[in-house]
């Protein structure tokens, strides 16, 4: 196992690491550099207020489960496996950490369109009509999960709203 360079940690998280064999340094560090930094089309669910903390904890919790786990299970587990439990442990730990209901939905749907984002608007004209997302908003509807999207026109000053269900 190599050392954690980029991410300062406590002295006994980094001797907890250390002793499991099976956790590499690195996968951790690409959990956190593809997260934490924009790529393509990907942006960053994670605001930064909590990603000091959100470090320290997901390793935590990480070699917590590790520790859950018998020695043969261990020798089975592929870095795949690893690194999916992570990414859920990274998730599961920030909806903890975030203040707002808005951080809880960009944590839960990454993908999906934030507060602030422009979005062009298909319009028959020729001119280019875009629109702002202003606020958001989910609910659910029986078993099925919705979110709304409250918009203004940045040409009209119209607002008006969309929805749509999210996958689960």
């Amino acid at each position: 196992m190599t050392h954690l360079n980029i991410y300062p940690m406590h002295s006994q998280l980094k001797i907890k690491l250390k002793n499991q064999k099976h956790i590499e340094a690195e996968m951790i560090e690409a959990a956190f550099n593809y997260w934490f930094t924009g790529n393509l089309h990907i942006r960053s669910p994670f605001p930064f207020y909590i990603r000091e903390q959100l470090k320290l904890e997901s390793i935590e919790r990480l070699i917590d489960w590790s520790n859950q786990i018998s020695t043969q299970v261990k020798k089975k587990l592929s870095d795949e496996i690893i690194a999916e439990k992570f990414e859920e442990i990274i998730f599961k730990t920030a909806l903890k950490l975030v203040l707002t209901e808005d951080e809880k939905i960009t944590i839960h749907y990454p993908f999906m369109p934030r507060k602030g984002d422009k979005i062009k608007k298909k319009n028959n004209a020729e001119i280019e009509v875009y629109c702002i997302v202003e606020g958001r908003t989910y609910y659910k509807k029986g078993d099925e999960s919705f979110l709304k999207i409250n918009l203004i026109n940045t040409n009209s000053g119209e607002k008006w709203e969309t929805e749509f269900e999210l996958p689960e």
